[in-house]
């Protein structure tokens, strides 16, 4: 008999005797004192505590439901304060990381390694090849279709959205889940942290040179006279410093922070999917719903017409949360089983709640 059974059972009979009256009360084995005796199995008067309900059905549940005291495992409380510093502390780290490979870690005296340049260009050809192979190398076509367009189709507003959304809507998703969904946040805190995580080995293994530097001049593009590389001009330009936004990547401040060719995988992809996927069980209204869906749609068309990634770049965003889903679930998995090894560890003993019967 499962513990969700002696429950319902246990909640008919007594509410048959409140029925029959006092007479019908039935027997407290422990005295007259009012208070029920405690029998193995964590029962009082027959009446199973949740804390102490049967441990297989507890484990049957959803994993992701089982963060809480809720669900008859006991575990840490969740403390705001507590995710605010892993949030900034993992930031750090990750920006840290991720500056260590690329265009900033060859970086030296505001000059760059001819090399990392060389690599970045070079496997920015093996992506093309690819598409082209694939026949889906559209990304020239796409821009020089959208800057066509009247007023250049607004592109500022896409730069803006790019340098902005991908953080903002990221943490709005992060607090929301956090206050409204706790059963599910921690699992999905899980599954954005290895996101992250897995996207600095792309990082650092695939330096990839984004489409906006292919045919560009600067000190971070292909055509830059220093290094001899055989650039090829593709048509794409950079539209953020051709037309502006909120900052610019040659900027000396950006410049010095920024990885400019940790284009593979799109964390812009990444995270803006796992947004919709944390965001939309908690909406109600359906036009909401709809923006929520829409705004992984529209960062892929973000990331295309403003030349910062190859459609292959939001395959490998993909790609990368999927794999920080498994990463995080296990992880999880491990944190419970650790939280109820600790919950056994910390009950009484069966000897001790025999003692407690007599």
């Amino acid at each position: 008999m499962t513990a969700e059974t002696r429950l319902h059972d246990d909640d008919d009979s007594s509410a048959g005797a409140r029925k029959a009256g006092p007479s019908a009360a039935p027997h407290r084995p422990g005295g007259s004192g009012g208070s029920g005796a405690v029998h193995a199995g964590g029962t009082v008067d027959g009446v199973v505590s949740r804390a102490t309900a049967d441990p297989q059905a507890a484990r049957t549940r959803r994993p992701w439901r089982r963060p809480t005291t809720d669900d008859g495992v006991k575990t840490s409380r969740l403390r705001w304060w507590k995710e605010l510093i892993f949030v900034w502390v993992f930031y750090e780290i990750y920006s840290l990381v991720r500056n260590q490979f690329g265009s900033s870690g060859s970086a030296s005296h505001g000059k760059i390694s001819p090399t990392a340049v060389a690599h970045a260009y070079g496997h920015a050809h093996d992506v093309i090849s690819v598409e082209k192979s694939l026949g889906f190398f559209f990304e020239p076509h796409l821009q020089r279709w959208y800057l066509d367009l009247p007023t250049h189709g607004i592109i500022r507003f896409w730069n803006v959205y790019y340098a902005s959304l991908h953080f903002v809507i990221t943490i709005v998703a992060l607090v929301l889940l956090y206050r409204n969904a706790r059963r599910r946040y921690r699992l999905w805190r899980n599954v954005f942290a290895a996101t992250t995580g897995l996207a600095l080995v792309g990082f650092a293994a695939f330096t990839l040179m984004p489409p906006r530097l292919l045919s560009d001049s600067s000190m971070y593009g292909a055509c830059h006279a220093s290094y001899h590389l055989s650039c090829v001009h593709y048509g794409l330009v950079d539209t953020l410093a051709k037309f502006g936004g909120l900052w610019s990547f040659g900027s000396g401040t950006m410049a010095a922070i920024s990885n400019q060719y940790a284009a593979m995988p799109s964390l812009h992809i990444g995270w803006s999917t796992w947004c919709a996927i944390v965001l939309l069980p908690m909406i109600k209204r359906r036009w909401v719903k709809a923006l929520v869906v829409l705004y992984p749609m529209a960062t892929l068309f973000c990331i295309l017409v403003t030349a910062n990634h190859y459609w292959l770049d939001a395959v490998g965003g993909l790609v990368t949360l999927a794999a920080g889903f498994l990463v995080g679930y296990l992880a999880l998995q491990l944190t419970l089983r650790w939280d109820e090894r600790r919950e056994r560890r910390d009950s009484p003993q069966p000897a001790i709640r025999a003692e407690l019967a007599e």
